[in-house]
């Protein structure tokens, strides 16, 4: 059929289980096709066909409210909501969200990019519907990976106590972005293995309403012999003890299965956990075949072979770099001991771990753990490297606050994916870690202008002895510089004067440098002397420098690709009143709303942070008479 012409779920209530089976391989063949051009989430998206096929025609939404943890597996439910027509357009600027957008349709009833959030989402919703007296199905749609997070197992004990009628949907494909870990991953292990318990239960509570009950006793010894067989069906009956009816496993990509299942789960009172087994990147061989993770999200790719469109060369991707100059410097230092909360691959810390198998910890979806731990590894004299995305390290700021700045601790954070990261939204711009790291006492905070200055800062990180310290890097490649051989410390708080200039300054770091120096060398010809200053410790400020450039009192703009309340740019301003200058001073960054998708380019366009603004403002800030314009 015509998916395009798809305008809601309704077409599907009378469509024969042969019938929704050539659909869903329309819509896989659809999202391979879609996806090889644009890149985006194929595999989590090709596991759950059958499933959000399933749901919207035994549900009628949007008043049955279906919650899509994480959001990345959205695809499907996308296209029957009637948004098909759009899918060129996907993760691309002002184009289809790769997430639920509650602006984008009625049918997107909560908006996520992080795991673990629907569970507590969805209980909120529960609560209302009972208060205002509706009847309508409240159905979170959560990963095996995603139930790892403290926050959802959070939801679970709470949903579980309260009894109130939900069904939460466990779809379990044995990954999230790479292989789950943890002892929860074991328990759905066993489970799926267990076979459909509760059918065998239902048929041994109708034997014993057969048996004449005489006296109480036989009633108490048939109750302990059901109670039993869960144990002896189920090996750790890990929902049913939180309050949940079990159901499953479940085939996920059989809709018998799934229809009778999904029935059953309407029709029982209180929490209902179903437990559906699908296989991520089902219907595509590469994505199908993937066993850690590299066909979670992707670029485009070719369809006939798997392979990935891209350049032959590349500069090596920042995330490698960091996580290989870790490993160099843990050849000599054994107290040096990775942690990453579920993303090996996405910081590219498969050689650490294969070099150093019992100093790398893949804790799972667990950031606030991860952090904790790495605080406690600290006060028994060890190293750690916690490498995070800047967007997941939002999750942890309390435990970075009590746990790791207060105590003053050792920990290395890797913040990955610094600054705007593009195609994947608002929910993945790491542009608020300066602003809640600043301010934490015992910080220090840099970012490096090239690759070559980022393995010397790593290296910086790894030798500091004196409390916390945080490197970020931007997401992609390198700049393609030369390396040095040999490591070296850079003094903390030491800032860099890449181009000398007598009229006007320009205080930046990392990504933005490049613009920097571009808009000087315009500047230049318009005879305005523009120095340009690498200032790469956000945190602490290059006081002396500081002083030097205030008391010349030459105008000063700072550029920044993070959020301007309380970045770069205020610590400036605050140094500044502080000492009792009154500088002329500017600031660049982004500013106080969510960056939705797109390039990086196009939202830094959108945004005004462009090589012509800085141009224009500088210009600006230079009294005319300064200016030594001929006439």
């Amino acid at each position: 059929m015509d998916l395009t012409g798809i305008k809601s779920p309704q077409f599907l209530k009378n469509m024969s289980n042969s019938e929704l089976e050539k659909l869903s391989e329309e819509i896989r063949q659809f999202l391979i096709e879609k996806l090889s051009t644009t890149g985006g989430h194929i595999g989590p998206n090709l596991g759950v066909v059958e499933l959000t096929i399933a749901l919207h025609k035994l549900f009628d939404s949007p008043k049955d409210k279906f919650l899509w943890d994480v959001g990345h597996q959205s695809y499907v439910h996308k296209i029957l909501t009637g948004r098909a027509s759009e899918f060129d357009t996907l993760r691309q600027y002002k184009g289809l969200c790769g997430f639920p957008k509650r602006i984008e349709s009625e049918h997107d009833v909560w908006e996520t990019g992080h795991s673990s959030t629907s569970l507590s989402a969805a209980m909120g919703m529960v609560v209302a519907r009972d208060l205002k007296g509706t009847e309508d199905h409240i159905i979170p749609i959560i990963g095996d990976g995603a139930l790892t997070g403290g926050m959802a197992l959070e939801a679970l004990n709470h949903i579980g106590h309260e009894k109130k009628n939900m069904i939460v949907i466990l779809n379990d494909n044995e990954m999230s972005i790479a292989p789950n870990v943890g002892a929860l991953h074991n328990v759905l292990g066993k489970l799926r293995t267990a076979g459909k318990y509760h059918w065998v239960k239902d048929e041994l509570e109708m034997l014993l309403k057969k048996i004449p009950a005489v006296g109480g006793k036989l009633a108490l010894t048939a109750e302990r012999v059901k109670d039993s067989l869960k144990y002896l069906l189920v090996s750790g009956v890990f929902f049913e003890e939180l309050g949940f009816t079990y159901l499953g496993p479940v085939d996920g990509h059989n809709f018998d299965d799934l229809f009778e299942n999904l029935q059953y789960a309407k029709k029982t009172e209180g929490p209902v956990l179903l437990h559906v087994i699908t296989k991520k990147g089902k219907g595509y061989h590469p994505a199908e075949s993937d066993k850690i993770g590299t066909w979670h999200g992707t670029g485009p790719y070719k369809i006939e072979t798997g392979d990935f469109v891209k350049p032959k060369k590349t500069p090596p991707a920042w995330s490698s770099l960091v996580s290989e100059t870790v490993r160099k410097v843990a050849r000599e230092d054994e107290r040096i001991v990775a942690i990453t909360p579920a993303m090996p691959v996405g910081s590219k810390l498969e050689g650490f771990a294969s070099e150093f198998p019992s100093r790398m910890y893949d804790v799972g979806i667990a950031e606030q753990h991860a952090t904790t731990m790495a605080a406690g590894l600290a006060t028994q004299q060890m190293k750690p490297f916690l490498a995070i995305y800047s967007t997941f390290l939002q999750r942890a700021y309390d435990q970075v606050v009590h746990d790791v700045a207060r105590q003053n601790l050792n920990v290395f954070f890797g913040i990955d994916r610094a600054g705007l990261v593009g195609a994947d939204g608002e929910t993945h711009q790491g542009v608020f870690d300066i602003a809640f790291l600043r301010h934490i006492p015992n910080m220090v905070l840099m970012m490096p202008k090239d690759e070559n200055e980022g393995q010397h800062l790593v290296y910086t990180a790894l030798k500091y002895d004196d409390g916390p310290i945080a490197l970020r890097y931007p997401r992609g490649n390198g700049l393609g510089v030369s390396m040095d051989e040999n490591l070296k410390e850079i003094p903390i708080g030491s800032w860099e004067v890449l181009k000398d200039g007598s009229d006007a300054v320009i205080l930046t770091f990392g990504t933005t440098i490049p613009m920097a120096l571009e808009a000087a060398d315009e500047l230049g010809r318009m005879d305005i002397s523009v120095k340009v200053i690498n200032a790469r410790f956000i945190k602490p400020l290059d006081e002396e420098m500081m002083h030097e450039l205030l008391k010349a009192n030459m105008p000063i703009l700072t550029i920044e690709e993070a959020v301007l309340q309380g970045g770069f740019g205020s610590a400036v301003l605050e140094f500044a009143h502080e000492n009792k200058y009154q500088p002329k001073i500017e600031r660049m960054g982004i500013p106080d709303f969510f960056i939705e998708h797109g390039s990086v380019n196009e939202l830094l366009a959108e945004i005004g942070m462009t090589t012509s603004n800085v141009v224009k403002t500088i210009s600006e800030m230079v009294p005319k008479k300064e200016k030594g314009l001929k006439m």
